[in-house]
């Protein structure tokens, strides 16, 4: 115990190397609220997914009509490109999406490979591929979502389409590598969370690493 805390201590302090962070959920979450906080606390870089959607996908969603996943690859392995650009450069950073599917996260983690490779085959890479990007799920009901969509304005998502981005929503799991945070909190409660999370996190692999070692 004493062992652990003395590493969350030096972690903090040391900083936490580099980190490729994907801050998911549904529309209404706080994704692009939470990332963008957490990158200012942390001295990040940020990236707002919807930000990178062609016109094509924004003329949609503001008419009410749910994207499908032609309209999506595209965007996901543009924002692929993105993380390992700046993972190339040795550059933290934050990137504010839904990643509603495994699918798509698998196309943010491994790019147009994972579109047509088949599940297994990218399940035989190991945590290799999957160990670079850290998910973190904003996890609400829809009833919460929901009451905070209404209060949204200039955000062109329809508030109707909530209910298909629930149906679409396939929450991580192993050997994904992700974090759950619940939005039954304040926005800065949740930035400490994910941040906490993140040196246990990193504090832990460096434990194993040593008793590895030994």
């Amino acid at each position: 115990a004493q062992r652990r805390s003395k590493c969350a201590a030096g972690e903090a302090a040391a900083g936490l190397g580099m980190v490729l962070l994907v801050v998911m959920g549904v529309s209404g979450s706080g994704k692009s609220t939470v990332g963008s906080h957490l990158a200012t606390k942390l001295g990040w870089k940020f990236y707002d997914a919807d930000d990178y959607h062609p016109t094509e996908n924004t003329k949609k969603m503001a008419q009410g009509i749910p994207l499908n996943d032609q309209d999506r690859i595209p965007w996901l392995c543009k924002l692929h490109d993105i993380l390992m650009r700046e993972e190339s450069a040795g550059q933290s950073v934050i990137l504010a999406c839904s990643a509603l599917r495994k699918m798509y996260r698998r196309i943010l983690v491994s790019g147009g490979d994972a579109v047509y490779s088949k599940s297994d085959q990218l399940e035989e890479q190991g945590d290799s591929a999957t160990g670079k990007v850290l998910f973190i799920l904003l996890d609400g009901s829809m009833e919460l979502i929901a009451s905070r969509l209404e209060k949204r304005r200039g955000h062109f998502m329809a508030p109707e389409l909530l209910q298909s981005q629930f149906d679409t929503l396939e929450p991580p799991s192993a050997p994904e590598n992700f974090i759950t945070v619940s939005l039954e909190k304040s926005v800065s409660e949740i930035v400490s969370e994910i941040e906490k999370s993140l040196h246990l996190e990193k504090c832990f692999s460096r434990a194993v690493s040593e008793l590895d070692a030994h």
